[in-house]
């Protein structure tokens, strides 16, 4: 918003609001340690009493519900704010009742009360405690004072000085402010120290103050932590209490000692108690506005009409205050991620087992330990069903294709075995290990399968083999969760599959596979359980069915493999002719059934092949 008239504080501005104005908007920057923002409308002229409104509003131009004043029933008219937010625009509004004519004219000004300087007495030249990297110390008079800067000239005669008085009665509302170191470890890992602490000291008769500053994009994603711990033998057996009241831009405690709160009409903010029965109290805020955060602790002592100051007493308080990624690190039913959106680094917990919550600590959903064990043996019983195609394999002299549903079968029990949520754990080596070799294994056993069923030379099929592991290797690395790591290789596979299936049916002209049983009870059963498979882990497995659906994968690829493992090949019938042996020019008579030892001696003349 433009053309906002501005107001100095001390300073008066005079108004004439004309027929056809109906308002007159203004606005006022409240410093930092500032506890008391005065507004007052005087000397109205030119209608009877002063048939005006006051509203004034932080952040925003007042609205019908702001806080208000009528100067025709209020004399002086004076609108008071206690402990107002620092660092920002006030916006006042001053509005003719309806149905007044003329001209009505005023004069507006604005009263600061400053808590950053003890006394009037500092030279204007010296630098402000706001600029100093120094702790703040205050007086116990709560001066009025007119800012940092030098006082704005009076352009044109408009604005004339306000006499500053004394004293105030916001005086107690002024305190000390204690600054924190700040230590960063890791991201969003963030240790806050106080000078002399971490034990501090709560007097009786004032609140102790302390600020933590957040820094904007560095600090907004994790969670503020913050730790009270009571020493008990410091209340010397007093029945008393240490109320913190953490709070953004502005500290607040009550001053009304019989209902500690920390809520005002504008403001609100978070309330830790200590005593001698709970000494210790936590507070946690996730993804907290960035800023400067105040604590301020008080010491109150219970009696038969609530709490009043104590006398005599000083508490020790341990305070700790940091900033972590998540809370508790999502603990044994979570893991702790860092995320980005659109630029905005953040963390989250990522939970498991049907635990919520910003720790994961929300079991109303939770799995039971039952449940979790019966997943558990599921997913890892269920690679049992792998033996059969290990027995095929090695009946069909398929050393290698057996070798690696060994391998499938082991890492994938121990890697479910290890990737469960809870205490239904059991991990041989790194999570992230067992997953890619148990990746690797599902995928090199689909490969091989198709492959062998193409019945390639050997030299062929060995390089295939090799060609696809590094590929596949290649493949989990980018992505381990990619839907076509498992289509594209059986894509490809069954390509090579089909070309050498078509080739040899068109050199025999006859389809292959020859024999219908192999057709009915093999590979069509194979090809609609592998089929299943695949749907089903497309399609259906989802976070809340994975263990039964996962479990029912692990059988279904078993099985097909076992149905699609190609049988052990046949020795050729047909003997290729036998080498020439050049002797001494006389007849060598070979029988072939002979030489290979299927037939005996005595018979051997009859099917003789004699060459010389």
């Amino acid at each position: 918003m433009v053309n906002i008239a501005v107001l100095y504080p001390g300073y008066f501005t005079e108004q004439s609001m004309a027929p056809h104005n109906h308002s007159c908007l203004y606005k006022v920057f409240v410093p930092s340690y500032t506890s008391r923002v005065l507004v007052e409308v005087l000397q109205c002229r030119g209608a009877e009493g002063c048939p005006l409104w006051l509203r004034v509003r932080a952040k925003a131009p007042p609205l019908h519900n702001s806080t208000a004043l009528d100067c025709q029933e209020h004399a002086p008219c004076q609108l008071v704010l206690d402990l107002p937010f620092w660092q920002h625009w006030y916006y006042v509004l001053v509005e003719k009742h309806p149905g007044v004519p003329g001209t009505v004219s005023f004069q507006v000004t604005v009263q600061l009360t400053d808590c950053s300087r003890p006394s009037l007495a500092r030279p204007p030249f010296l630098p402000s405690s706001t600029s100093m990297n120094m702790p703040h110390s205050f007086g116990s008079v709560g001066g009025l004072v007119l800012g940092d800067s030098p006082l704005p000239t009076s352009p044109n005669g408009t604005k004339h000085p306000v006499s500053i008085p004394t004293t105030s009665p916001a005086s107690e509302l002024c305190w000390p402010v204690h600054p924190t170191l700040r230590n960063e470890l890791d991201t969003f890992s963030v240790h806050f120290y106080i000078f002399f602490g971490p034990n501090v000291s709560v007097p009786p008769d004032r609140p102790a103050v302390f600020v933590i500053n957040l820094l904007p994009m560095l600090d907004s994603g994790g969670v503020l932590n913050l730790e009270l711990r009571l020493n008990v033998s410091s209340l010397c057996g007093e029945n008393a209490t240490v109320f913190g009241c953490l709070n953004h831009e502005v500290p607040l405690m009550s001053s009304d000692n019989a209902s500690v709160t920390c809520e005002t009409e504008s403001l609100a903010g978070f309330l830790l108690s200590v005593n001698a029965t709970a000494s210790l109290s936590r507070l946690r805020i996730p993804y907290p506005q960035t800023g400067s955060w105040y604590l301020s602790l008080r010491l109150l002592c219970a009696t038969e009409h609530g709490f009043e100051p104590c006398t005599n007493v000083t508490a020790e308080v341990y305070l700790r205050a940091y900033l972590s990624p998540c809370i508790n690190d999502c603990g044994i039913y979570g893991q702790c991620k860092l995320l980005r959106t659109n630029n905005y680094p953040y963390a989250a917990c990522e939970c498991k087992a049907g635990w919520n919550g910003w720790g994961c600590t929300d079991n109303a959903e939770a799995f039971s330990y039952g449940f979790q064990l019966l997943s558990t043996l599921l997913l890892c019983l269920s690679n049992v069903m792998f033996v059969l195609p290990v027995a095929i394999a090695i009946r069909s002299h398929c050393l290698l294709e057996a070798a690696i549903y060994i391998f499938t079968m082991f890492f994938s029990t121990f890697y479910h075995a290890c990737d469960q949520p809870g205490i239904v754990v059991f991990c041989i080596m790194e999570h992230d290990v067992l997953q890619f070799c148990d990746f690797l294994g599902s995928l090199m056993s689909v490969w091989v399968t198709v492959i062998a069923m193409a019945r390639l030379q050997p030299v062929v099929k060995q390089v295939l083999y090799l060609l696809g592991a590094m590929l596949l290797s290649m493949a989990l690395q980018m992505d381990r969760h990619g839907l076509w790591n498992l289509l594209g290789p059986s894509l490809f596979a069954l390509g090579i599959m089909a070309v050498t299936w078509t080739a040899r049916t068109i050199r025999r002209r006859h389809c292959y596979p020859p024999t219908w049983k192999r057709w009915a009870f093999y590979l069509c059963p194979g090809m609609l359980i592998a089929a299943a498979a695949v749907l089903l882990y497309a399609f259906v497995e989802t976070e809340e069915n994975y263990f039964y659906i996962h479990s029912i994968w692990h059988l279904l690829i078993a099985s097909s493999v076992g149905f699609l493992l190609p049988p052990r090949a046949k020795p050729n019938g047909r003997l290729g002719p036998l080498p020439r042996r050049n002797g001494c020019r006389y007849q060598l008579c070979i029988n072939e059934q002979e030489e290979l030892g299927l037939v005996d001696t005595a018979m051997a003349s009859i099917n003789s092949i004699c060459t010389s």
